[in-house]
């Protein structure tokens, strides 16, 4: 199987589980500038070269032979479920993508029609009850991951410990797994621990958020989106990234999380 999901620098330094919606656009630009000085022109997920990654065949080689010699460090970032499937909501369900179309062509469409999701449109300027709609979402969204049914569950709503595991069942193990919601603060600490070509001021890198600008606003705190069926729904799929990650379940309007990540922990219930 490999390591799906893994970028690295050609330098061999960094080397990243990318878990999506959870800063990855930064990540990569970061990783990029870290060995280039400069940042990639464009979305780092389109580059194709300058970056290693386990999508690339000519890739395979040197990420298996340095993951196998733990010759980088070896990092992920995971962020509050409530906030990612949220993000990943109306980013992906609500929002227009970069190529000025929907997310995977027929998919909201098919929503409309299964779920009864209204996401508005660009000519109306997005408008539509969003907390009504996410509600339907979150049902399609549990349907996908339980019962792998209308579809498979996309990356952007399967479970943080699903793709971070993925990395441990293969033989990888992981250095450091810090917050989005401390981003600096974690990044900081997986650049001190790598010996990086070129050195980077966090506090200069610009916000790379792909998916900023193509969609609807939230309009509400998160509390709100989530009564008893949806906490229900999202703790049935969620509950490990709860328990692993150290997240608040019981107030979905505390984003930070309640403790450190503990790497024993996961590396022991996430390669059974």
């Amino acid at each position: 199987m490999g390591f799906p999901g893994v970028w690295m620098t050609e330098s061999e330094s960094l080397i990243y589980r990318v878990v999506p919606k959870c800063a990855c656009s930064t990540i990569g630009q970061i990783m990029f500038y870290s060995d280039h000085g400069r940042f990639f022109d464009g979305d780092i997920h389109d580059s194709t070269d300058g970056l290693h990654k386990w999508a690339q065949d000519h890739s395979h080689d040197p990420i298996e032979r340095a993951v196998r010699a733990r010759s980088g460090v070896t990092f992920t970032c995971v962020r509050n479920p409530y906030a990612r499937l949220l993000s990943s909501f109306f980013d992906k369900i609500a929002g227009i993508q970069r190529n000025g179309r929907r997310y995977r062509g027929n998919l909201v469409p098919q929503l409309v029609q299964r779920y009864g999701i209204d996401v508005g449109s660009p000519d109306n300027g997005f408008e539509f009850d969003q907390i009504a709609s996410f509600r339907r979402f979150l049902l399609f969204a549990r349907d996908t991951v339980r019962f792998r049914k209308p579809m498979e569950p996309d990356i952007h709503w399967s479970a943080m410990s699903g793709h971070i595991s993925t990395f441990i069942v293969n033989g990888g193990r992981y250095d450091q797994i810090f917050f989005t919601e401390a981003f600096s603060e974690g990044m900081a600490k997986v650049l001190a621990a790598a010996d990086t070509k070129v050195a980077i001021d966090l506090d200069q890198v610009p916000r790379f958020n792909e998916s900023e600008g193509h969609g609807p606003k939230r309009a509400h705190k998160v509390s709100d989106y989530f009564d008893d069926l949806s906490r229900h729904l999202i703790w049935e799929i969620y509950k490990d990234d709860f328990r692993l990650f150290r997240y608040d379940f019981d107030d979905p309007d505390n984003k930070m999380p309640l403790g450190e990540v503990d790497l024993d922990e996961v590396h022991a219930k996430l390669g059974r």
